[in-house]
């Protein structure tokens, strides 16, 4: 017997085969790995050979909860403000608060900016405490916190203490918009007059870019209030409506509907100046005092 051969294999594989044979691969196996313990996942990039190419929404396709997709490459916009590019219209709609329809008692105002398609858009909250909105009302001074999708806080909007009465035209109500917060993009002034409400829009080097011409009667009785959004040739380019959301709504809440329209064109930086717009005239003209109207002709 041959003591130099074994049952057991080559410890290496044998040499190279004949000229036209074929040697099978032996299949690799990953090292044997101690219970519990795994190797970490494979990372892949988007775009690499072999893979699906990544999933991007499509412009104005609606993110989780109805929101609307950010547009993306928008140069020379602050941050949170690329959603007013794409669009002419917003609806703000605010929402109920049954604490204060049933007593009362004032509560901080709420509202959802949305499209003309119903996505989301911002989340606005009025910022104020207590005493401020039960003693002082609609006239009351407030700090207004705009947040996007992701909870940001790209708009802020600050309302200083002011006389509402029209025989004061030196201490009229004025409307600071800041986006980022801190950094001031645009104002609303109060413009002095009797029988009709009229503000200015102001750019953040304090230039008159569009003007605001309300009507003679805020009444909303079954119809929609419009301010017309007119340039300084004097020619009608948008408009704020308080819209008309039902006789219970009306009656009972100080929960409103509004609408504005502004060219599609139009700076994001005047957009965002005319939706504080909206707020200060929410607050000067249709919130009520202890569910009590404030609706009055003129600015008296």
């Amino acid at each position: 017997m041959d003591t130099n051969k074994s049952n057991n294999p080559a410890p290496y594989p044998p040499g190279p085969p004949a000229p036209g044979m074929m040697m099978p691969q032996p299949q690799q196996y990953a090292p044997a790995q101690p219970y519990g313990a795994y190797p970490p996942p494979v990372m892949v990039q988007p775009g690499m050979p072999g893979q699906p190419p990544p999933q991007v929404a499509p412009a104005g396709a609606p993110q989780a909860g109805g929101w609307m997709t950010i547009p993306q490459g928008i140069p020379n916009c602050p941050p949170g403000l690329e959603y007013l590019t794409s669009i002419d219209q917003l609806l703000v709609h605010q929402k109920v608060e049954l604490l204060e329809a049933f007593t009362g008692f004032e509560t901080a105002n709420k509202y959802t900016v949305k499209n003309t398609l119903g996505q989301k858009v911002y989340w606005a909250v009025e910022d104020t405490d207590c005493c401020t909105r039960n003693c002082c009302g609609p006239a009351r001074p407030f700090d207004m916190k705009v947040l996007d999708y992701y909870q940001n806080e790209v708009l802020h909007f600050n309302r200083p203490l002011r006389c509402s009465s029209c025989c004061f035209p030196c201490c009229l109500q004025t409307l600071e918009v800041s986006a980022p917060p801190g950094n001031v993009i645009g104002t609303v002034e109060q413009d002095w007059s009797i029988f009709t409400p009229q503000f200015s829009i102001k750019d953040q080097s304090g230039n008159t870019v569009l003007r605001i011409e309300g009507p003679f009667c805020t009444f909303s009785i079954c119809g929609d209030v419009e301010f017309k959004v007119v340039a300084t040739n004097g020619s009608q380019v948008g408009k704020i409506s308080k819209q008309w959301s039902g006789f219970a709504r009306e009656a009972f809440t100080d929960s409103d509907h509004f609408g504005i329209n502004f060219p599609m064109d139009l700076d994001v930086r005047v957009k965002a100046t005319l939706l504080g717009c909206l707020f200060l005239i929410d607050y000067m003209f249709f919130e009520k005092s202890g569910n009590k109207e404030s609706d009055r002709p003129g600015m008296f």
